[in-house]
């Protein structure tokens, strides 16, 4: 607040396409410059010793930063803070546009590019000359040894992280009169989708080839069901008959 209250005002100007150039130019002398006065250093092998450390330090770091965490109670995402998030996404992208002034577009020239072109190629050139050379490692036992006993290790706390942070644990959600109005409309929706590839598919049929063996387990199957379908049909018959008799004696007697 201090800062800005001791500026003054003053006037805008406009980016032009020669102050871009001077502004271009001043990062390539100083990228240069910086090159000139950096001295010559020996390379170092990354040794398995080094990877080693670097991973424990890693898996520390990690250790110290949960130790230091408090606990925290979650809340739940509901549609109100939703649409909050959404309408802050809005108004910072609005201010951001209005923040922006006007420019100049200038277009991208053949001679451009050229350039462009011809300094990747020297920094390329640049970076391979400023490579030192190596001495490849061999991968020995003991070496892939190693590897998969911390592959197994980053497994397990993994595991074990998961269970104690995810696993188990239900995310709840509040039933508004907005979400089961929106689950209701999706059901309506369904429905319709359903119906309307219901009655595009109406009429079609999937033909069949019919071959012996189909034929005979057809036939099999017609034999099956004539034969259940007599023997109930006799046990009918025979039960209607016996219960006319057991009215006519009734009345008879």
């Amino acid at each position: 607040v201090l800062y800005k209250e001791n500026i003054g005002k003053a006037t805008p100007t406009p980016v032009t396409p020669e102050m871009e150039r001077v502004k271009r130019n001043q990062e390539i002398i100083s990228s240069v410059l910086y090159k000139e006065n950096v001295g010559k250093v020996t390379p170092t092998p990354i040794t398995p010793e080094m990877e080693r450390v670097k991973r424990n330090q890693e898996i520390i770091s990690s250790v110290l930063y949960k130790e230091n965490l408090g606990r925290a109670t979650p809340t739940p995402i509901t549609p109100e803070m939703e649409r909050v998030r959404r309408n802050q996404e809005h108004i910072s992208s609005v201010v951001y546009k209005e923040g922006l002034g006007k420019a100049t577009p200038t277009p991208v020239t053949p001679e451009m590019e050229r350039v462009k072109r011809n300094q990747e190629h020297i920094s390329s050139v640049l970076y391979k000359e400023h490579l030192a050379k190596g001495t490849p490692t061999p991968m020995t036992p003991e070496m892939e040894r190693a590897k998969r006993n911390q592959e197994n290790i980053s497994s397990v706390l993994y595991s074990d992280s998961f269970r104690k942070q995810v696993q188990g644990k239900a995310a709840y959600v509040l039933d508004t009169p907005e979400m089961r109005r929106v689950r209701e409309t999706q059901k309506h929706i369904s429905t319709v989708k359903y119906h309307e590839d219901f009655e595009k598919s109406k009429g079609s049929f999937t033909p069949v080839v019919t071959d012996p063996i189909t034929e005979r387990v057809k036939k099999n199957m017609q034999d099956f069901s004539d034969i259940s379908y007599r023997g109930i049909q006799r046990r009918v018959v025979e039960m209607e008959r016996k219960r006319v008799d057991q009215d006519q004696e009734n009345l008879t007697g």
